[in-house]
C-alpha cells in the first residue's frame, strides 16, 4: 500500500468503528480502532523508511515518531490503540471507557495523518 492508501484506510476504519459501536458491536468496533491507528502509523512510517512488518516494529516506529515530535498524545495513542486491539479478543472495556478512549484514537489518527501530509 502507498502512504495515501494507508491514510485513507485509517479514516475508513474510524468510520467503520463508529458504525460498529452504534450497532452495539464493541468488539468489532475495537478492532477497527486498532486498524485506524495502525494504518495511520504505517502512513507516517512508510514516508520515513521505517519497517512496520510486524506488530512490534509498528509499535516501535510509533514510539520513535512520538518521541521525535515530543507529543504526549502520540505516546498515549499507541498504548490506547493496543488496548483496543486487546479488547477485540477479551471484551474487557466498559462502554464509557470505550467512548473516552475512542476520542484518543481519533486525535491520534488525526495527528499522525497530519505528519504524513
Amino acid at each position: 500500500m502507498l502512504t495515501q492508501e494507508h491514510a485513507q484506510a485509517a479514516e475508513a476504519f474510524l468510520e467503520d468503528a463508529a458504525r460498529e459501536f452504534a450497532a452495539g458491536d464493541e468488539l468489532q468496533a475495537s478492532e477497527k480502532m486498532w486498524g485506524a491507528a495502525s494504518h495511520a502509523i504505517m502512513a507516517v512510517a512508510m514516508q520515513r523508511g521505517q519497517d512496520c512488518g510486524t506488530h512490534r516494529k509498528m509499535v516501535n516506529a510509533a514510539g520513535e515518531i512520538a518521541k521525535e515530535q515530543d507529543d504526549i498524545l502520540l505516546r498515549a495513542g499507541i498504548s490506547t490503540a493496543q488496548k483496543f486491539h486487546a479488547n477485540f479478543y477479551h471484551g474487557f472495556m466498559e462502554t464509557e471507557e470505550w467512548e473516552n478512549d475512542a476520542e484518543i484514537i481519533r486525535q491520534f489518527v488525526s495527528r499522525m495523518l497530519a505528519l504524513a501530509g
